[in-house]
């Protein structure tokens, strides 16, 4: 069993960089490339220094900021990495933090954005999310992730027509993207009952975000939707992949969505012990909250 941590520091010294379209929009095109360049480089070191790190905490999976080369897709600001004046560099960094992860055997995973929309009835919306994809699989190439996670998206009032509109756009992604999608379950609208027969049918891996789940339950128990989830990865040789948090204000509390600073043990399903498996910690205290759950789940094993 590996623990994931997600994107981010608590305590160690490495942050990532961004910058916005409009700050970029200022600059004549050479020094937004200058700019650019700067803060991909500064990522892609910093994304060396996060898998060392995770590496020397005992954690095994590190999902990497959607934005790693920020502003990549945009229409008036993107670039390709070869328009970048450290281009050999970024690029022979991002290879070395790929054999690291190789040599460290840290998963790597990429989480798209909320606005990464496969089932939209807008066309324009399902074009840019594909391009946007498109950017991540390349990122996930060069870095060696296999894993590009998404939400199926929303309802439209349709729920079975949304879910065969992901299908259609599916089929036709790029095979870089396509062979390292996978679904989640939300907390709103799709359940893993809801996705389940989808996955199956696409051969589509399902993550299991047992948080989601309580809060939008449906037929199936936790032990269920683990075992079903986990044979949509098994099927294809992987291994599977869950998220965990626990609410902030606890299983009374008003909204039980927000995530706490750290994981209650008590949250941690009994059917996941043992299992070959990543779990993402979802929580805000970051690496703090995933080696703090791995030292109270030791202690009591």
């Amino acid at each position: 069993m590996r623990f994931g941590l997600c994107c981010l520091f608590a305590n160690q010294p490495i942050a990532f960089k961004t910058t916005t379209a409009k700050a970029l929009q200022n600059l004549p095109r050479p020094a937004q490339l200058t700019k650019l360049s700067l803060i991909c480089h500064h990522n892609a070191l910093s994304l060396y220094q996060a898998v060392e790190a995770v590496s020397g905490l005992g954690i095994g999976s590190f999902r990497i900021m959607s934005p790693l080369f920020p502003r990549m897709t945009h229409p008036e600001v993107g670039y390709q990495l070869d328009d970048l004046p450290d281009a050999s560099s970024i690029a022979a960094q991002l290879a070395a933090s790929r054999q690291l992860a190789i040599d460290k055997d840290i998963r790597l995973s990429f989480h798209p954005d909320q606005f990464v929309v496969l089932s939209s009835p807008h066309p324009a919306v399902v074009e840019n999310s594909i391009r946007e994809l498109v950017y991540q699989a390349q990122l996930a190439e060069w870095v060696g992730a296999g894993v590009i996670n998404l939400h199926a998206g929303g309802v439209y009032g349709d729920k079975p027509a949304a879910l065969e509109r992901f299908a259609a756009v599916y089929r036709n992604l790029p095979d870089v993207v396509r062979s390292r999608l996978s679904l989640e379950n939300d907390d709103i609208s799709y359940t893993p009952a809801d996705l389940l027969p989808l996955c199956q049918r696409l051969r589509l891996p399902l993550v299991y975000d047992v948080h989601h789940h309580r809060c939008n339950p449906d037929g199936l128990s936790v032990e269920e939707a683990t075992e079903q989830a986990a044979a949509t990865w098994q099927a294809l040789g992987r291994e599977p992949y869950c998220h965990l948090s626990s609410p902030r204000a606890g299983w009374q509390g008003a909204n039980l969505k927000p995530h706490a600073d750290f994981i209650d043990p008590v949250d941690f399903p009994d059917c996941w012990r043992g299992r070959m498996m990543t779990i993402d910690v979802e929580a805000k205290a970051k690496e703090l909250a995933v080696v703090r759950l791995m030292r109270e789940l030791s202690a009591v094993c």
